[in-house]
């Protein structure tokens, strides 16, 4: 895996290996950058796993977690585990060398290769990415007959990280069991003791405070998923109040404010989460839109301008200037830029919007010169 250096990190769940606030100093340390939540700019995600921990107290929960892997994997960014970051880092040692591919894994202990992937994702294994090592292959082997007797992935993954290096159960042996009301949890030898034990660090005091920060934060993002902005905003205040230099935090409850009808706050959330980060491109594009609400047409054009301008692969805010361009009459550069979207976007409805809007400039023009 290449080093940090250019590289934006964001998090998906809070690290329990590692206070997230020393991660971020040690990236910045290496020239990169690591922030909470994902933007645009996010090259790499690092998935957390006390998300994992969470899931398991929900319905559903693990479901949740494979539909976000799917959607940070379909946009194109790296996805890392805890234990590959701070490989990564330089702060873990790496496993002894290996040769096992991805693929011969999956061939001789007959466990899918969505199941691998994620375990591997959650630290489930003694590497995080191929090639693997032997005593993963034993592993995967393990894993492979739990799962054949009704184990789920996330049950597996939460259970391994309680006894210790994972590693050390090439030489155990594990079973699913029913018991205590528990149909998915993995229990050593004849299912007399659950794995129990540490997670593989002991954080201590030392990271209460970034337990606090991550937890609020995300109890922020799923109220705001579940439509409770005013709730959201709120907890998204309450990160701010422990870290101000947090634009995602400021960005994510400018939209919050926005949805409930605040949008002089929103504006100037927006406004402080581009301060905080001047390269932030949807902070641009979402005040570029606050400010077209308000028939602050100019604004909301220069807004549009710089979002292009930060990330030209960025296809909506080149649509809503189109629409800006069109409706001030400037229809030559109107068409310009819808044709600079059906380059980035050829394939959506607004794909369709902005081909109808390019023949119709063209009849326009067409019959003025006429």
């Amino acid at each position: 895996m290449t080093a940090p250096a250019g590289a934006v990190f964001g998090t998906i769940g809070a690290l329990a290996a590692f206070p997230l606030r020393l991660a971020a100093r040690e990236v910045e340390r290496q020239h990169g950058q690591l922030r909470r939540g994902i933007t645009r700019r996010t090259t790499h995600v690092v998935f957390g796993r006390t998300v994992l921990a969470k899931a398991g107290l929900t319905k559903n929960g693990d479901a949740g977690i494979e539909r976000r892997v799917a959607a940070e994997r379909a946009a194109g960014r790296t996805l890392i585990s805890e234990n590959g970051f701070l490989r990564l880092l330089g702060l873990m040692k790496a496993p002894e060398a290996s040769s096992l591919s991805r693929q011969s894994l999956i061939e001789q202990s007959r466990l899918s290769g969505a199941d691998l992937d994620l375990l591997t994702l959650f630290d489930a294994f003694e590497h995080d990415c191929e090639p693997y090592s032997f005593r993963d292959l034993i592993l995967a082997r393990k894993y492979a007959g739990l799962v054949a007797g009704g184990a789920t992935w996330g049950a597996i993954a939460r259970s391994v990280h309680r006894s210790g290096p994972v590693a050390s159960l090439t030489a155990k042996s594990l079973n699913v069991g029913s018991q205590h009301g528990r149909p998915d949890a993995i229990y050593l030898e004849g299912g007399q003791s659950e794995l129990d034990g540490q997670l593989l660090f002991d954080l201590g005091a030392a990271a209460q405070g970034d337990d606090t920060l991550e937890d609020l934060f995300a109890e922020a993002e799923a109220a705001e998923e579940g439509g409770d902005h005013e709730g959201a905003a709120a907890l998204y205040q309450r990160c701010l109040a422990i870290d101000p230099s947090d634009a995602i935090a400021a960005f994510n409850r400018a939209n919050c404010l926005r949805a409930g009808g605040q949008a002089a706050d929103a504006a100037h959330d927006y406004a402080r989460a581009i301060k905080l980060d001047p390269a932030f491109v949807e902070a641009w594009f979402n005040l570029a839109g606050l400010m077209s609400e308000q028939g602050r047409d100019a604004t909301a054009r220069r807004h549009l301008q710089k979002a292009i301008a930060l990330d030209k692969s960025y296809a909506d805010p080149v649509f809503n200037l189109a629409r800006l361009e069109f409706d001030a009459g400037n229809l030559p550069e109107a068409r310009r830029l819808w044709v600079r979207y059906l380059e980035l976007d050829a394939e959506s409805e607004w794909a369709g919007v902005a081909a109808r809007g390019v023949q119709f400039v063209d009849m326009q023009l067409a019959r003025t010169a006429g």
